[in-house]
């Protein structure tokens, strides 16, 4: 299984900033100990018009010079300076890379080890987020598809939004689009406070426990199914809805994070689904709390992508229109 990262590419942050950089190393290091077959690929930067398929040109222009209004830049949460701006080009382009591998081979599962950049807006950032990177993704993949298959079979795209904050961004740019559907399951109270209504959100209380959280979520992947019949997942796998997160406000174990991604995962293999997905929030008091709720989403993706490999291969080594004759009865 294929994963693509861009941690290298460190925000000079200022001191005691809430903002954990650190996790994006510490997942690529153990991923490496620990899971040898994930393939681990150093993120191309996403260019101007890749994300010009989402974000206005000046926008884009602003974020690579430094220019955007202080307003603004303080809006995303970080500081401008030319390793932000790389690192956020290089967070799309992780994305973009993951979806064309699952979109090139049909099938199977792919990963950005960053991501999941829901906050961010067609004109402006937001909450850590600086440019959407399913958003671009979900476009780049359905104008590849358009060119290799023609106006008759668009490519149609669910973003299953799991972080504990709504994907706000992401709802606003979609909002009128029907080859694009949004669900998020999120905390009601928490950020951002003035939501964007996504084709689906899910607001769970303060303090929701696995049993409620699970719940929730297979009443709004059987909506998704019967509203939708995408070509494709973008799956954002936030790990602030566990228990010991600062910011997330749900009381979810690692088990209840593990059963959420195997139903997300599940779901899609069951169909034919190929996915993508992203790390998205994740804010623990204790920094490898947050890197362990990763690295078992991880766990969880490679069990399906062996499964996906295995049929791959059975249905290539089967010849196509075989006809058993005098069978034995």
């Amino acid at each position: 299984m294929h994963a693509f990262y861009a941690d290298h590419f460190v925000l000079p942050l200022p001191s005691g900033h809430r903002f954990p950089m650190a996790k994006y190393a510490r997942l690529r290091e153990r991923l490496a100990t620990e899971l040898p077959e994930v393939a681990l690929h150093e993120a191309l930067p996403a260019s101007d018009g890749e994300l010009a398929l989402v974000h206005t040109p000046a926008y884009i222009d602003a974020i690579a010079h430094g220019t955007l209004a202080p307003a603004l830049q303080r809006e995303i949460g970080f500081p401008w300076s030319p390793a932000m701006a790389e690192r956020a080009r290089r967070s799309v382009g992780a994305t973009l890379q993951a979806a064309r591998r699952v979109m090139a081979q049909g099938g199977g599962l792919a990963a950005n080890l960053a991501g999941g950049t829901h906050h961010a807006y067609a004109d402006k950032g937001g909450g850590f987020c600086v440019f959407n990177d399913f958003a671009v993704a979900a476009r780049l993949m359905q104008a590849e598809h358009l060119r290799r298959h023609g106006p008759r079979a668009p490519l149609q795209v669910a973003i299953v939004d799991l972080d504990v904050h709504q994907g706000n961004g992401t709802a606003r740019i979609f909002a009128n689009d029907a080859s694009v559907f949004t669900l998020s399951l999120h905390g009601a109270k928490n950020f951002p406070f003035r939501k964007e209504p996504s084709d689906l959100d899910v607001e769970l209380p303060d303090g929701a426990r696995d049993d409620e959280y699970l719940h929730a979520l297979d009443l709004a992947l059987d909506e998704l199914e019967r509203r939708f019949e995408p070509g494709l997942v973008l799956y954002l796998a936030g790990a602030d809805p566990h228990e010991g997160d600062r910011l997330g406000r749900l009381k979810l174990s690692f088990d209840g994070l593990e059963a959420r991604d195997r139903r997300v995962m599940g779901w899609a293999a069951r169909r034919g689904l190929p996915l993508v997905f992203a790390m998205g929030g994740g804010y623990g008091h204790d920094l490898e709390a947050t890197v362990q709720v990763q690295v078992n989403t991880y766990r969880v993706a490679l069990e399906h992508e062996r499964r996906w490999q295995a049929q791959a291969v059975r249905s290539a080594t089967t010849p196509a229109g075989m006809r058993w004759h005098n069978a034995r009865p």
